[in-house]
């Protein structure tokens, strides 16, 4: 149906009162036990010949001659993303990229060579992705000035209430969107002022859950950025911003487009 096009998201899941609705009362490091588990499952029933099903037997799943055949494409990329020892622990044996929040670069290098040596220890491979809101004008100017129209939509009273809200997450990689801004009460006078690295804005987080940063500039600006990232180690990107549609084409026209002439860009696909 997607010809080849599927990537397979894995979330373990990091707030224990949502887990707890629907019914999973497990703690932070038995939900990752289980996420391996069945990420165990996962690679073994899509890779087991019909003639020799596939059984596991651990302390969540027991599954007993199963197969499942993925082709013509095989199993599709696994993506998994968690900032806990537990996480990292799974993303090393299980993953095919791990993804993170963006930080600063310097700290994301740090972290990918500490986890490819981890995964490599196990002899395996590992790539690594980033999740990043983007806001890409013709001019710096422009793209700060539309962070600040987003900024003027809160109050302090939403972004108080989302504080409280996102401090109860037993997600570490939340904590650590969170104190990118922790030190902060209430709103800043301007954009510009939660610039946490030249052109990466850490304003979404200030009401967002999850990926909590932007990058923000000239297309020039926000492809350079995107290249700094790459040099650090990310070769996926997954990128978003508000309008989505708008965005999109403000980013495909400007900093897409330079990447592309510069030949940063995989090729598309035949099937894309």
């Amino acid at each position: 149906m997607t010809g080849g096009r599927l990537l397979l998201n894995v979330v373990t899941g990091g707030d224990r009162f949502e887990q707890a609705r629907f019914g999973d009362h497990l703690d932070h490091d038995a939900r990752y036990e289980r996420t391996e588990e069945f990420l165990s499952v996962v690679r073994g029933v899509t890779s087991a010949p019909s003639d020799r099903p596939f059984s596991f037997k651990g302390k969540h799943y027991d599954i007993r001659d199963a197969s499942i055949d993925p082709a013509p494409y095989g199993l599709p990329q696994i993506f998994f993303g968690g900032a806990s020892p537990a996480a990292q622990e799974v993303a090393t044996a299980q993953a095919d990229v791990y993804l993170v929040w963006g930080r600063p670069p310097a700290l994301e290098a740090e972290n990918i060579a500490q986890l490819r040596a981890r995964a490599a220890a196990k002899g395996r491979s590992l790539s690594f992705g980033v999740r990043l809101h983007v806001i890409s004008r013709d001019t710096e100017d422009e793209a700060w000035a539309v962070a600040d129209k987003l900024l003027g939509w809160l109050s302090p009273d939403r972004v108080q209430k989302a504080r409280d809200l996102l401090a109860k997450s037993e997600s570490v990689a939340q904590s650590q969107m969170s104190a990118l801004h922790a030190h902060r009460d209430g709103l800043p006078a301007s954009a510009r002022e939660l610039e946490i690295h030249p052109g990466l804005w850490s304003g979404y987080g200030l009401v967002r859950g999850g990926a909590g940063t932007a990058l923000v500039g000239s297309h020039a600006q926000v492809a350079g950025l995107i290249e700094t990232y790459h040099e650090a180690g990310f070769d996926h990107f997954i990128l978003s911003g508000q309008p989505h549609l708008e965005e999109a084409w403000h980013f495909g026209e400007g900093a897409a487009a330079l990447l592309r002439a510069r030949g940063r860009l995989a090729p598309l696909s035949q099937s894309s």
